[in-house]
């Protein structure tokens, strides 16, 4: 069983190198709007319902996955270094998989910020991520999300084995799936 974790900003390309990643091997996707977008058409994601339902769900496809015999799994969310909620999420869940034999690999994508702006608009995040067809709200929430939190690692704050931090503001989504496919053995 593996685990893949790919994490970084907003729009930086996670769930399109997940989707490559599914392509070329044979792990499951497992994006972060699927649960946020699907409690969405009951409650904001920011609220406590909201919240509360997102990770009920993760949680439960979690275990299930990690008792079975698939390959593994892909999954991506933005991850706010400055939260240690979110630090502390990532040791859990690595910690369920591996608790059961997988191998956790822990993928960094980082990209500039013009370069997520345009992909903000991209036809494969609004066909994935209804949330964030309004333009302008999710650009504005990207910018916000710039000022509140860090959402890329400082330079050595990863310590986890099978580790990788891929700058992929001028690679195709195929690209970088191949490198974290090559690097990990996957």
């Amino acid at each position: 069983m593996k685990l893949v974790i790919i994490f970084g900003p907003q729009a930086v390309g996670k769930m399109t190198v997940g989707q490559e990643l599914a392509k070329i091997t044979d792990l499951k996707l497992f994006h972060n709007h699927m649960t946020i977008d699907l409690v969405g058409n009951f409650f904001d994601y920011g609220t406590k319902e909201g919240k509360r339902l997102v990770n009920l769900f993760r949680q439960e496809i979690f275990e299930e996955v990690s008792k079975s015999n698939l390959y593994g799994i892909i999954f991506t969310f933005v991850w706010a270094f400055d939260m240690q909620e979110d630090w502390n999420n990532v040791k859990r869940l690595s910690g369920l998989f591996e608790s059961r034999g997988a191998t956790t690999y822990y993928v960094e994508l980082e990209a500039s910020v013009d370069e997520r702006l345009d992909r903000n608009k991209s036809v494969n995040r609004l066909k994935h991520k209804p949330s964030k067809r309004n333009i302008e709200w999710s650009e504005n929430e990207l910018k916000r999300s710039l000022e509140k939190h860090r959402l890329n690692s400082i330079d050595g704050e990863i310590t986890y084995p099978n580790y990788v931090r891929i700058d992929n503001t001028s690679l195709e989504a195929n690209e970088v799936a191949v490198l974290i496919k090559k690097k990990f053995n996957l």
